[in-house]
Order: structure tokens, then sequence, then C-alpha cells
């Protein structure tokens, strides 16, 4: 949860950012382990946001840089995307934005941006694409921190968050949920594995500090066959088929009020 006086203060530093950098946020959410579901009481907070310029910054010849980072101050970590350059990475169906869109923790939307947004979207939602990003990222944070005789307690959710991911993918073929415990309910039914996760995930929770302990082999074995099965599962998935590029262009158009005389029938989302 966010405090009234939390969600405050990053409502404030986002209209602060909206005149440093002339540009109108359309939709900012918290993302990391606070939307994940298993912060401890010091972690960070990780706002993001996805902004727009005036139409004229569009025109420019020469690129423009197209992020605003803000250094972590008081753990407070901002940090946006332009809307072209959302759109660009909608094109290459990114996780890491549908995971933006779906964040249960939101401190600005504008609705008909959000509604383009959302609803074009899901014509570029790859499920190779997807369980590719998320294998890896299992599989890189299992070799780096889960295969000695003493880890980190805290990375096998680091691990174990990707993997339920995955699995949310080839069961259901949608973009996965940012909360833990919802990707946990809904996809795992090894009940011992899942009770062995849920009491991590009480002292996580509690801000028990995890630090290096032996490892747990039963949950490394868990790891260990569902890397496999992604990785055989992959092998097989079909190529991802994009939509034609007119309808992501017409949708940054309409976002930017380019396309006001476009005709209904021209503007699909």
């Amino acid at each position: 949860m966010i405090s009234p006086e939390i969600r405050k203060k990053i409502e404030t530093k986002l209209a602060l950012i909206e005149i440093e950098f002339n540009v109108e946020i359309l939709f900012a959410i918290e993302s990391g382990s606070r939307a994940w579901g298993f912060e401890s009481l010091d972690s960070d907070y990780d706002v993001r946001f996805i902004y727009k310029h005036q139409t004229d910054w569009y025109l420019s010849v020469l690129p423009e840089r197209d992020v605003i980072e803000i250094p972590i101050q008081e753990l407070m970590d901002y940090s946006g995307w332009d809307l072209k350059k959302a759109f660009f990475l909608m094109n290459k169906s990114n996780p890491v934005l549908f995971e933006w869109l779906r964040s249960p923790i939101i401190y600005k939307k504008n609705e008909e941006f959000y509604k383009i947004f959302f609803e074009i979207s899901k014509e570029y939602f790859s499920p190779i694409g997807t369980v590719y990003h998320y294998l890896k990222m299992a599989s890189r944070n299992y070799r780096e921190y889960l295969k000695k005789d003493t880890v980190k307690v805290k990375k096998y959710f680091y691990v174990l968050r990707p993997l339920l991911a995955c699995h949310w993918v080839e069961q259901k073929q949608s973009s996965p949920p940012m909360e833990f415990e919802v990707l946990l309910n809904e996809v795992l039914t090894d009940n011992i594995v899942k009770k062995e996760i849920t009491e991590l995930l009480f002292k996580k929770r509690n801000g028990i500090e995890l630090g290096e302990e032996k490892r747990i082999d039963s949950l490394n074995l868990y790891i260990e066959n569902n890397i496999e099965h992604f990785e055989n599962l992959v092998s097989n998935f079909d190529p991802a088929h994009k939509p034609e590029a007119e309808s992501i262009n017409l949708a940054f158009q309409k976002i930017l009020g380019l396309g006001k005389n476009l005709t209904q029938n021209q503007i699909k989302y």
C-alpha cells in the first residue's frame, strides 16, 4: 500500500517534472517490488511514467533525448519514456511496457490516452517474446545467485516471479500481471512449493532481512525443472506476427492531437 502522504509527495513531484521538462505525463505508475507485492519496509519507490512533448518537438530532424531520469533521492526513483519511444517499444512487444500498463498502483492516468494505448497494445503482445524475456531473467538470476551452498534468499523472488510469469503466458496466452501473489495463486499448483514460497513472502513483507542462508534445495529443483521446461517450450512457439504499422501510427497521431481531422473509420482505436 502507498500511504496518502507518499502518494501526495509523488504526485507533486510528477507535476514539477512536467514543468521542468515542458511535458505532459499521460500515465504514471509504481513498478518494482512495491507493485510486485514483495517490498521490504525500506524498499525504493520506483515511479515510472509515459509522457508527451508539444507536437513540434516531434518534427525535429535530429533525434532528441526520449527519456527522463531523476537521480534517486530518499528512496524515490523517477524515470519515464517519451510517447514515441513507448510506441516503439510496443512495436517490439517489450514486456516491461506491458507490465507498466498492468501496475496495481497508478499515480496519474489520462483516461483517453490509456484507452487508446492499452487497446492497441493487445495486438502487439508476443507470447514467445514475453517468455524469452522472463526466462532469460530467471536463468540469469538463478545462475548468479542461487547455485552456491549459501545464497541470498531474497533473490529467490527475482527468479520465481519471472518463472511464474512464463507459466501465466503458457496457460493464459496473455500478458502477466505484476503482482507476485496473483501469479502464485493463479498458476502454481504444487502446494509444497507454494507453502515454501509463501513463508519467504511473509518474511520479506514484514521487513525481515533475508541474508545469505543455506539454499532451499526443493525450490532449486523446482526452478531447474521449469527453466528446462520453458527452454523446450519456446523452441516450439510460432514466430510473432506484428500488425500493420498503420494502426500504431494512427494511435500515436491521435494521442498527439494530429489525428483530429481523420475520419472515425480511419481511427481504429
